[in-house]
């Protein structure tokens, strides 16, 4: 995904369903950007009538139980943003405002599909611009317990290696990599949809999560199998979600990264906290532009700081 100019969305778009915690309903649009303009979004339609814009950035997230938050719950939050910013940069999108009528993201089938086809109805178009990277200088990692996400060098674009290790027999252990591209994501990863085992249900319901889970957006793991009765997507659909969660979390480094990814039992708070890990070190990363990728100064903002992350598995 090396391209050498900046992208937007030819005209706006938009989606409405509800959210998978909340089960509230919720409008969004999409509208193009002018280049640097990068991904924000909008909230509208809060107390007072005030809206806000807040930015898609590892500096702005302040939640990562079950889902990724950012924004500030009591001023103006947005939540479970994580499948747009993965549709986003898996197809290489740059500058976007995202118009939202609530504090959650519509879940619509669980997983990036429906963005990536309500983008196809308006095409992408170029900035005129050229397109910036976060290139990866040397090895970062975050780990919690046994589970770890870690950066390192690579040359080619950026590559993505997820393992994930559950209990349960019906998700068990799994391993899939990958080099993202526009195309990879669509084949690969676009269709990958959240999953939860069916004995968390309960719990999650008394904590204020899952109200807008079901099988119409969510892959149902019982004690037996999987409940959907048209079975998964992909054979190993699981490990494919969590990796479209990780392209949706390091999306919000600002830019596209050059480098690899590694995740062993990750989750949205390690995502984060590998990014909290990187730019927490100036010498792990540099600027680089366009096709000719020539190394520049590191911008003093890329170095935000980023607030402590908890881990959590996913729904």
């Amino acid at each position: 995904m090396r391209t050498s100019q900046q992208t937007t969305l030819r005209s706006a778009v938009s989606l409405s369903g509800i959210g998978v915690h909340s089960g509230n309903p919720v409008s969004i649009t999409l509208h193009p950007r002018e280049a640097n303009d990068g991904i924000e979004f909008l909230r509208t339609r809060m107390p007072g009538g005030r809206d806000r814009l807040i930015k898609a950035h590892h500096s702005q997230v302040s939640a990562t139980e079950l889902c990724t938050v950012i924004g500030d719950r009591h001023t103006g939050a947005v939540a479970t943003i994580e499948h747009l910013m993965s549709a986003l940069r898996g197809l290489g999108i740059d500058n976007v405002l995202v118009e939202i009528d609530g504090p959650e993201m519509p879940i619509l089938d669980g997983s990036s599909a429906p963005f990536v086809a309500a983008i196809d109805t308006v095409g992408i178009a170029t900035c005129g611009a050229p397109r910036r990277f976060i290139k990866i200088l040397k090895p970062v990692r975050a780990e919690k317990g046994r589970a770890f996400a870690e950066l390192r060098p690579y040359e080619r674009g950026f590559r993505l290696d997820v393992e994930i290790d559950f209990e349960s027999p019906v998700i068990g252990r799994s391993r899939k990599s990958l080099d993202l591209t526009p195309a990879a994501y669509r084949r690969e990863i676009a269709r990958a949809r959240t999953f939860g085992m069916m004995r968390d249900v309960e719990r999650y319901w008394k904590a204020g999560f899952a109200l807008g889970a079901s099988l119409e957006n969510t892959v149902a793991v019982g004690d037996g199998g999987v409940v959907n009765p048209e079975g998964l997507r992909y054979p190993d659909e699981f490990v494919r979600h969590k990796l479209l969660d990780a392209v949706g979390d390091l999306a919000l480094a600002g830019l596209p990264i050059l480098g690899a990814y590694r995740s062993y039992c990750g989750g949205h708070g390690l995502n984060v906290a590998v990014l909290d890990a990187l730019f927490a070190d100036r010498t792990s990363y540099a600027l680089v532009e366009g096709a000719s990728a020539r190394r520049e100064p590191v911008l003093a903002d890329l170095g935000a700081a980023l607030g402590a992350a908890a881990y959590a598995p996913d729904l």
